[in-house]
């Protein structure tokens, strides 16, 4: 599929004026990739509450730009007895939103939450004896055995976040979602002020007290809040936002569609920049708990029908900076990324043969519910290609266009896809969480407590054990490898290539964090 082309000029298009703060105060207006339609940085791992959660929520460690883990909200700790015993000190300062100081007990019950619904977060509860508060400033971890990346689990920039909030919130079943936002970082959730589907407002939190030591680098180092307010604009049609950033209107935009760069690079108080060094990986996610998907034969068939270069076109058009194919498993150019097996998406693409495979493996021609995202611009465009792909290859497509918010409500449903459930949706997958096995959402073959998507896959499973077991980074390489030969035999979905997505903004800002989108340390240049 050809990239689409925009008719016009989006600076012609008339763009609604954005209300300007009331005396003084100094705002950032921001248009995020989409609307939060789930608050809760736990429950969800769409990359939009991500990045809400940075704004609200501190966590104990953070990612420097090596991606080496920093202390955050801990002073720092202590390591005993060969490994098994940790002590994390909470540094002075810390108060949550309400007024309430940062307790040991809190960062427990947030730890507990956070390691229900994270890979990576129970593996290091897996390896723990007991998690308890041993005074009010000090977390203590005893293990059955050492785990080195304790740290890396409780400061891992990707999603889902290690947010700590009070143990009252962070007691909540975590399958359920918090809506009371109190949080522990630089700014506070405006509710009253917040407009479903339009806005987001966040105030500084004045009486959060940021590291005094280190270097502000991804999301580690001190976080130091120079707006007094910062507005999320949610502005769906890509046009329009366009405007909003050439008429001055607009500071940031995330996630700018790439076949505006060049109108929009071509204003003098506009600049650009690769802020995720680790880019996306689009990937086609399957439903495993229902046919017919439910059929590893089917979804391995469907591996011959990727031609990933012809979904990076039709994401990220023709520039091959913005975007890699031969994407495996693991986030390219990374220690981990490996070509294993990719000659199964690299291969001579026959749709016809593909189609008979399908029809071999026993696809009766049931309807499959195809859910798509068309205020996500980049995954939309890769998604089109893909319906298109499996009407070619015999699928009874029923393809539902909705907006993220609905995909991310209906893609936790397990449900029959007649019932309200799906089969395949899509989506990426951030760089950052694709580094390693460790935080790794897609790979998980943990039946229900998987991701969504739920696949069953033991031998995956037992490779990731591995992983953490290995005594060295060439044998974490050689289980990686093993991992990506084992991923195309199960198939828990398919990679549809890395894009790599600039953002832009007003020149009058700077002080940008790399890697998403962090609203400390930003200032008026």
């Amino acid at each position: 599929m050809k990239r689409r082309h925009f008719l016009g000029s989006a600076a012609a298009l008339a763009m609604p004026s954005l209300a300007r703060a009331q005396g003084s105060a100094k705002v950032l207006k921001f248009i995020p990739e989409s609307d939060v339609t789930v608050l809760d940085p736990v429950w969800t791992t769409a990359t939009v509450t991500h990045h809400h959660g940075y704004a609200v929520f501190d966590t104990l460690y953070g990612q420097d730009a090596s991606f080496a883990m920093q202390p955050q909200m801990v002073a720092g700790h202590t390591i005993e007895n060969d490994g098994r015993l940790w002590r994390l000190t909470l540094r002075d300062g810390l108060t949550f939103h309400d007024g309430s100081k940062v307790l040991a007990r809190d960062a427990v019950a947030s730890i507990r939450r956070f390691a229900a619904r994270d890979a990576f977060g129970r593996a290091l509860m897996d390896a723990t004896d007991e998690l308890s508060a041993a005074s009010d400033s000090v977390i203590q971890f005893r293990l059955k055995q050492p785990f080195a990346l304790l740290p890396n689990a409780l400061g891992k920039s990707g999603t889902v976040m290690p947010a700590i909030m009070p143990e009252r919130l962070a007691l909540t079943d975590p399958n359920k979602q918090i809506t009371e936002m109190v949080g522990s970082g630089p700014y506070r959730f405006n509710a009253r002020e917040r407009v479903v589907g339009a806005m987001v407002i966040y105030d500084r939190f004045e009486a959060y007290v940021p590291r005094q030591a280190g270097v502000a680098s991804f999301s580690a180092g001190p976080k130091r809040a120079f707006y007094d307010r910062i507005e999320w604009h949610v502005i769906p049609d890509s046009a329009t936002a366009a405007s909003a950033m050439i008429n001055g209107e607009a500071d940031w935009w995330q996630q700018p569609d790439i076949d505006l760069m060049p109108q929009l690079t071509a204003q003098k108080h506009l600049t650009s920049m690769q802020q995720d060094p680790a880019g996306a990986i689009g990937i086609l996610r399957f439903n495993h708990l229902h046919p017919p998907f439910d059929n590893p034969a089917i979804r391995r068939a469907l591996l011959g029908a990727i031609d990933q270069t012809e979904y990076m076109q039709a994401s990220a058009g023709e520039d091959r900076s913005l975007w890699k194919d031969r994407t495996g498993v693991f986030s390219p150019d990374t220690p981990m990324a490996n070509t294993a097996g990719i000659e199964v998406l690299t291969g001579k693409r026959d749709l016809a043969a593909v189609a008979k495979a399908i029809k071999d493996a026993g696809y009766d021609g049931a309807p499959i519910v195809v859910l798509g995202a068309s205020d996500q611009h980049l995954t939309y465009a890769q998604t089109l290609v893909a319906v298109d792909m499996l009407k070619r290859v015999g699928f009874n497509v029923n393809f539902v266009s909705t907006d993220w918010g609905t995909v991310v409500t209906r893609r936790a449903n397990k449900a029959a896809p007649d019932k309200g459930g799906w089969n395949i949706f899509f989506t990426s997958l951030n760089g950052t969480n694709d580094f390693d096995p460790a935080s790794h959402l897609g790979i998980r073959g943990n039946g229900l407590d998987a991701w969504f998507g739920w696949p069953t896959a033991p031998r995956l499973e037992a490779l990731r054990r591995d992983w953490f077991a290995a005594r060295d980074l060439a044998e974490q390489k050689q289980i990686c490898v093993e991992i990506q030969k084992q991923f195309w035999i199960d198939v828990p979905y398919i990679p549809l290539g890395t894009v790599y997505n600039p953002t832009v903004y007003n020149r009058k800002i700077t002080g940008l964090r790399m890697g998403f989108p962090q609203f400390y340390d930003v200032h008026p240049a």
